[in-house]
């Protein structure tokens, strides 16, 4: 074999390479779950304005109250946060306490997505740039974090609540006010 047939052999020995390695690459486990690190430490103390003409702004420093609650990152635009609104009312019927973030939005966007879907928020708190949303870690909307009564997050949920998520919330809460 002369020099100028093995260097016709060698793009194709490049691709099979590169097919091998990708190969591998797609058929390794892919982790799906995204775990905030701010599990276990308190929520970054951030004062956000009000979020809503009917709910009070809100203070993360307040968390710290010695109840367990949900903090709850929503936004009016978002329609996994409207399939997810019922569940949410029937959390708070059952004496969980919310508390929500809303998401690159507006007041008058958020008291139409609330007349329209419920509120079960006792504060809501406008989040304009992500801020609060940056610092838990979190990866979109919705998302939905236990906080016990220190201020501190013990579980994150990521996505929609659906009913099937119900009994895990609230056993979480209630790991979160021992």
């Amino acid at each position: 074999m002369s020099k100028r047939s093995l260097i016709l052999w060698i793009p194709l020995l490049g691709y099979l390479v590169f097919l091998a390695i990708a190969s591998l690459g797609l058929n390794r486990e892919q982790q799906t779950v995204i775990q905030s690190r701010m599990i276990g430490k308190p929520v970054p103390g951030i004062d956000l304005p009000q979020g809503s003409s009917d709910n009070p702004a809100l203070s993360t420093k307040q968390m710290a109250d010695g109840k367990p609650r949900l903090l709850n990152i929503f936004a009016s635009w978002c329609v996994p946060c409207a399939a997810e609104a019922p569940q949410l009312t029937q959390l708070a019927q059952r004496g969980v306490r919310i508390d929500g973030v809303a998401i690159r939005d507006a007041r008058g966007d958020v008291d139409a997505f609330l007349a329209r879907h419920g509120n079960p928020f006792q504060r809501i708190g406008l989040d304009a740039r992500s801020t609060l949303q940056f610092y838990l870690g979190s990866s979109g909307v919705p998302e939905t974090f236990v906080v016990d009564g220190k201020g501190v997050i013990r579980y994150q949920h990521i996505g929609a609540i659906g009913p099937q998520d119900i009994e895990t919330i609230l056993q979480n809460l209630k790991e979160a006010q021992s």
